[in-house]
């Protein structure tokens, strides 16, 4: 048996999905909840899987670069004029930033943070770490209250 936790998070962030027949292919945005499944077959010292904290303090300036960002495929014919009205973007090389594709991205961020080691540091100088051990199960990333996608082993 595995010990589970689950770090959930909220971005707002917009899309085009220049390969799609319909609407989605427009400018749009959603409120996404990201969900970041962690586990490990034994408790640390604190009897935790990891501190929340940790997750927080690995992934959180990432996601932050989703928020409030149009995240858009590299060959979408409008890029260069969202690049220069000055918007927040996100590129997204040769591929549409679908749901899927973005809890892959994410997921994949997490696991290299995870992989490396290292020790977090918050504002008040404490440390927080996510230890050997701990592994990333999946990534959910929630677009509408009735969809998500999810990636992960």
């Amino acid at each position: 048996m595995r010990y589970r936790v689950c770090k959930s998070f909220e971005i707002e962030s917009g899309h085009m999905l220049s390969k799609h027949p319909g609407r989605c292919r427009f400018p749009h945005g959603h409120s996404r909840r990201v969900d970041l499944v962690l586990a490990c077959d034994t408790l640390d010292e604190r009897d935790m899987v990891c501190d929340f904290k940790a997750v927080k303090l690995a992934v959180s300036e990432f996601l932050d670069s989703f928020d409030h960002a149009m995240a858009v495929n590299s060959q979408d014919p409008n890029l260069p004029a969202l690049k220069e009205a000055d918007q927040r973007v996100v590129v997204f090389e040769g591929t549409d930033p679908t749901t899927e594709v973005m809890a892959e991205r994410i997921y994949r961020y997490l696991e290299t943070r995870i992989a490396a080691g290292g020790t977090y540091v918050d504002d008040a100088g404490l440390e927080f770490s996510l230890r050997p051990g701990v592994t990333l199960e999946r990534v959910r990333v929630t677009e509408t209250s009735s969809s998500w996608a999810e990636f992960g082993v």
